[in-house]
């Protein structure tokens, strides 16, 4: 099993993605993104998964202003790009995908949704993390696909984010919210035909550095995910 896992620009995260996701399962983990210009690994590998980092250049959601309260300043145009073209060929490959924090908020910007640029001071003591992730409960939407995945209506969850999603993309729904009403999670609306899509806005790979790593809302969704890499390949 190969997975194509974009890089977050940071080794010592994207290792905390490649051990969750490997777990003690024999599966490898393929870095994918601009600076190694390997849009092709998409076509070798049985599932994609969008990984966090900096915010998405507003132009990819229709916004002029890149000047506002903690926007990055220098933006990874680049990688903004070649995420947005590996999700598309991800799609036309028809396999699973996952999307964490940033990688949510491009996949509702590959569809035409658009992003809150900063949730503000009183938001951000919420979301927004400092040295560590800050932690907020979850509620999530009954019958949803995140709901069979937790088997659970509430969860508490890590947050490390800024930015949230503002209108959301046709096709998408929300699958779970904070309790100040941010969106956490997206996925299909309708999921008839279409390749495996779950979306999150937390962290499941580091969730353990909260001493949630036991939660279903890491545990489960990365062995539902691995479940569904492997029927995927069943049917090729």
């Amino acid at each position: 099993m190969r997975i194509a896992l974009t890089y977050t620009g940071s080794e010592q995260k994207h290792r905390n993605y490649v051990q969750w996701l490997q777990g003690d399962d024999d599966i490898e983990v393929l870095k994918a993104g601009a600076e190694d210009n390997n849009l092709d690994l998409i076509n070798d590998c049985d599932a994609l998964v969008l990984a966090g980092g900096r915010d998405i250049h507003p132009q990819f959601y229709k916004a002029g202003e890149t000047d506002y309260p903690n926007s990055p300043g220098d933006f990874d145009v680049r990688r903004d790009k070649f995420e947005m073209a590996a999700f598309g060929l991800a799609q036309q490959n028809r396999i699973p995908v996952l999307g964490i924090c940033r990688g949510m908020q491009l996949v509702n910007c590959f569809f035409g949704g658009t992003l809150q640029q900063d949730l503000g001071t009183v938001l951000n003591n919420i979301h927004k993390n400092q040295v560590h992730d800050k932690a907020h409960a979850i509620s999530i939407q009954d019958n949803s696909l995140l709901s069979k995945i937790a088997k659970a209506e509430r969860g508490f969850v890590n947050s490390a984010h800024h930015q949230a999603i503002q209108l959301l993309a046709n096709g998408l729904k929300v699958n779970c919210t904070a309790d100040d009403g941010t969106i956490e999670g997206l996925e299909w609306v309708d999921d008839t035909g279409k390749p495996f899509l779950l979306c999150v806005q937390w962290h499941p790979e580091r969730m353990f550095q909260r001493g949630l790593g036991d939660s279903p809302l890491s545990k489960n969704i990365r062995h539902r995910f691995i479940e569904e890499i492997k029927k995927s390949k069943e049917r090729t």
